[in-house]
């Protein structure tokens, strides 16, 4: 039996809740946390995943719902609906770096046998500079948002509040290196106070 993804969220709304408070949201608390319409709206998702095996439900009691792990069919069905389908939001130069602006054109890929984190974005290369790391011109960088990262990780870098590049990161004093891997390109070297991380680059999708 399937699963939409309202349903899905609701079931990780209260997952989620419950792991944080240590015990189960009243129906109001999942309406706004969800930004619901109306708690009738929070009766129906509750009673649909009752009937799909996924939450039980005591009567006699406040606070009542407890969740049961999805099995077979219907825990495959919940994977395929995990909400990582990840939008792609635009382009990201791995030459000279290129303004950065997001473009919300509706492309997505889903991404749910790669990825576990919710902190992800998609961005297409663009440019040669990267290709000793086997990401090259076309490919679709998996970026998982972060503020910080260890020398010798790809980063997505902001440069100048503006231009925006993929690179090895290194902080060298109070300079941060920008490193391609192209022997034949050379390094962005910028005063670190000029370097704003976006992400760190977790995997690399390819079509042929």
């Amino acid at each position: 039996m399937a699963i939409t993804r309202r349903q899905h969220e609701v079931y990780d709304f209260i997952s989620r809740f419950v792991s944080e408070n240590g015990y189960s949201p009243s129906y109001d608390e999942i309406r706004e946390g969800l930004n619901l319409n109306s708690l009738a709206t929070v009766h129906k998702h509750v009673a649909n995943l009752e009937k799909k095996g996924l939450l039980t439900r005591d009567f006699n009691r406040s606070r009542s719902i407890d969740l049961v792990a999805p099995k077979g069919k219907l825990k495959q069905s919940m994977a395929v609906n995990t909400g990582l389908v990840l939008q792609v939001m635009g382009r990201i130069a791995a030459g000279r770096p290129i303004e950065a602006v997001e473009q919300r054109d509706g492309n997505t890929i889903s991404l749910a046998d790669f990825v576990r984190s919710k902190e992800v974005f998609v961005l297409e290369v663009r440019g040669d500079y990267m290709q000793d790391e086997h990401i090259v011109d076309g490919d679709y960088v998996l970026v998982e948002r972060n503020k910080t990262a260890h020398n010798g990780e790809i980063v997505v870098a902001l440069v100048d509040g503006a231009d925006a590049t993929l690179k090895r990161f290194y902080r060298e004093g109070d300079k941060i290196r920008l490193q391609p891997s192209n022997a034949n390109m050379q390094p962005i070297i910028v005063p670190a106070a000029a370097v704003e991380l976006q992400g760190k680059v977790i995997g690399v999708l390819r079509k042929y």
